[in-house]
């Protein structure tokens, strides 16, 4: 059956209309995408409920539709099905006192009315999704996602949603801000330069204090409304969002909110000319014999990166940061080198699904080859104990840290990283955006600069998904940098031979560790 919606035309002192005006506006727009940036605490989702009860009860002839719902935490979830099943209950109330009910009685009602599920006579339900985007595959319907820009997939999320308009599906995204570089700001300024089609709403706090809100609450609370309690309320408000006013109450999005290392600052040390060196094999390789694997990664080590380690400067001290996977995410290795007071990252490179042998054949080749190899520090968690054992025991345990990362480590040194960075004397990351969104990747997680769980999806030159990154090139910078900063004690020596005037140019005096030195 198809209900009207509930749109109030008039409303007496005594009974206000039941949703307020900034709520009929939202639910009165029937584009197949839009979009609402709004303060906190204003009821949208709460009107936007009503619709969805609506457009579920509601038979496939009068346009009705399934409805999913997806908020990032279980809270918001168990509210918006408990509104839902509010709304059902009313409008069921209310169709039954002129016609024939939504459900034939109370109790059919309320058996349909479950945890994460409301499923109408209509055949439509309305169902609480988590937010994994791979959930939207193979459902057509009315897509709702809440708090948008906090979920940590959201520009999947969104890409997955927009397969729903193909088929007369519709799209409602409602968020608070969450930054200038978040995928929701990026929807909301795609649609309004007219590179997407939707329509974009706006509510603040100071708007909807206007269309009633403290009215509102003070008839939830029971009081009688007063202009001078409304004021000191909405200061109260302000007062308690302090500096994040602007953000959480007036739609303001501030630059980089969450994100550890702003994009311009990023974009300011990173260099064009820095190679970004990719490297995979298949499941097959690793069952091919020792002698073929070995052969193969010599042959792409004296190709690729035996150029650029003879270019480095040979009074260079160098340093090496590595972030260990052997299925699923990314091993990088990045060298760093320092000449004077300044460092640099030469290359990196990126290691997927890479047998362990010769992730250790790379790793040695491109120590052996950097000039005045001083320290490095290898991801010795999990499977990368392997890798950082094997160093340690062929460069010593003075020359390789086996970093076993706790957040303790990351709230001491990526403070120290990010302070390099701003001054400049750390610089040349690769120009490369899957890099970059490694590094953007680091938020401020309860005080703790740290990569979360999400991964991204890099593509290929042809803009195809080709793996799963986890932010890796982040903890691989975050290891080279700690590298240089707790570098071994050189031995300082003279090489004497048996004919004077026998030196080497370059090498007049420098700094070894003794036995086996460069």
């Amino acid at each position: 059956m198809s209900l009207p919606i509930l749109l109030p035309s008039t409303a007496t002192a005594a009974v206000p209309a039941v949703l307020l005006p900034y709520q009929r506006r939202w639910v009165a727009d029937t584009s197949p995408l839009k979009v609402i940036e709004k303060s906190r605490r204003t009821g949208l989702t709460w009107g936007e409920a009503a619709d969805d009860v609506l457009t579920a009860a509601a038979e496939k002839s009068a346009g009705g539709q399934n409805v999913y719902y997806i908020a990032y935490n279980q809270d918001m979830t168990i509210e918006y099905i408990e509104a839902c099943a509010m709304w059902a209950k009313a409008f069921d109330y209310a169709a039954g006192q002129t016609e024939e009910g939504i459900w034939d009685d109370e109790a059919d009602r309320d058996k349909n009315i479950k945890t994460y599920t409301i499923r109408f006579p209509s055949g439509h339900r309305i169902v609480a999704l988590s937010s994994r985007p791979s959930n939207l595959r193979g459902r057509q319907g009315v897509i709702v996602i809440d708090e948008a820009a906090f979920h940590e997939q959201l520009q999947a999320l969104l890409d997955a949603a927009m397969a729903m308009l193909i088929w007369g599906g519709k799209v409602r995204v409602i968020s608070t801000h969450y930054g200038t570089d978040n995928p929701f700001n990026q929807l909301i300024k795609d649609i309004q330069g007219g590179k997407r089609a939707g329509t974009v709403h706006r509510l603040t706090f100071h708007e909807a204090v206007a269309d009633g809100l403290y009215h509102r609450v003070c008839l939830r609370l029971g009081k009688p409304y007063a202009q001078t309690d409304e004021a000191t309320w909405m200061a109260g408000v302000y007062s308690f969002y302090g500096s994040g006013a602007g953000q959480e109450l007036d739609c303001i999005p501030t630059n980089s909110a969450g994100a550890y290392f702003s994009r311009a600052l990023l974009e300011s040390r990173a260099s064009e000319s820095t190679p970004v060196l990719r490297i995979a094999r298949d499941d097959a390789f690793t069952l091919q014999p020792d002698t073929i694997r070995e052969a193969d990664i010599r042959e792409w080590c004296d190709t690729k990166l035996k150029p650029l380690l003879q270019a480095l400067p040979k009074n260079a001290k160098s340093f090496l940061g590595e972030d260990f996977a052997r299925k699923g995410d990314l091993t990088i290795m990045k060298p760093l080198v320092r000449m004077g007071l300044r460092r640099r990252i030469p290359f990196q490179v990126e290691i997927r699904n890479m047998p362990f042998d010769q992730q250790r054949q790379i790793l040695f080749y491109i120590l052996d080859g950097l000039p005045n190899f001083l320290s490095a520090a290898l991801d010795a968690r999990g499977n990368g104990q392997y890798l950082a054992e094997k160093a340690t025991q062929r460069y010593g345990a003075t020359r390789i840290h086996s970093v076993h990362a706790t957040e303790a480590f990351y709230l001491d040194n990526f403070p120290k990283l990010k302070t390099a960075l701003e001054d400049g004397t750390l610089c040349d990351l690769p120009a490369d955006e899957d890099v970059l969104t490694d590094y953007r990747q680091v938020q401020l997680i309860r005080g703790i600069p740290r990569v979360p769980d999400s991964r991204t999806q890099e593509k290929d030159e042809d803009g195809k998904a080709s793996g799963k990154r986890h932010g890796d090139s982040a903890i691989a910078l975050l290891m080279a940098d700690y590298a240089s900063r707790n570098e071994a004690s050189p031995i300082e020596f003279e090489a004497v031979t048996g004919r004077p005037g026998n030196r080497d140019a370059d090498n007049e005096s420098f700094s070894g560790f003794g036995h086996g030195a460069w």
